[in-house]
């Protein structure tokens, strides 16, 4: 698990941190050996939409690292005061300059070699606001057969991707976790395609 360090308490200003496990407490935390503050560090959520419009998916081709270059639905990470709808919306109207209905959860998954958990809403394109922000290099709508599988971001967008073409053809979208490294799809609901 990755921590970031910390150098001072930011309830007494002490330099006194170290990493250790609190009473009562399962996990090694950096706490104030001062006035016996714990910080806790927890993962990051990270909220995305799979637009679909007339057939076609709207992808970004990322500006900037990590992964620039490549192509990916658009997401980005939740703020505070803001729903996880809120977020996927505000983050897709931020990289792509579109706005959008929220059709529904469609994916939940945890990506624990960066602290982070991805939560990817189905969404319908509705119109262009404005013009993509300075994330994204180009955006594109293209169609299944035109999905740049090979140019994608991370193996679990290709999954995502994938099992929404499959369950578009059968008219029924399922709600599923899984993990990054292993790519471990468990559909919920009344789901029951299954792409690993």
């Amino acid at each position: 698990m990755l921590h970031k360090t910390i150098n001072f308490c930011s309830q007494c200003g002490s330099d006194k941190v170290l990493m250790q496990v609190p009473s009562g407490d399962t996990h090694q935390r950096p706490v104030c050996q001062e006035c016996s503050h714990v910080v806790y560090q927890n993962p990051t959520v990270i909220a995305g939409c799979i637009i679909e419009h007339e057939g076609k998916f709207l992808l970004g081709k990322r500006a900037i690292e990590p992964m620039k270059g490549k192509w990916s639905i658009p997401a980005g990470f939740m703020e505070n005061d803001e729903t996880v709808e809120q977020a996927a919306v505000r983050e897709v109207l931020e990289e792509t300059g579109a706005t959008v209905d929220v059709l529904g959860p469609y994916s939940i998954f945890s990506v624990p070699q960066m602290n982070q958990v991805y939560i990817i809403f189905r969404a319908r394109f509705v119109s262009f606001q404005h013009p993509f922000g300075d994330e994204t290099e180009e955006i594109n709508f293209v169609t299944k057969d035109e999905i740049p599988w090979n140019d994608l971001t991370y193996p679990a967008i290709g999954q995502i991707l994938s099992r929404y073409i499959n369950e578009e053809d059968y008219g029924q979208f399922g709600l599923y976790m899984g993990c990054y490294e292993q790519g471990i799809i468990h559909p919920f609901g009344n789901a029951n395609l299954c792409l690993n």
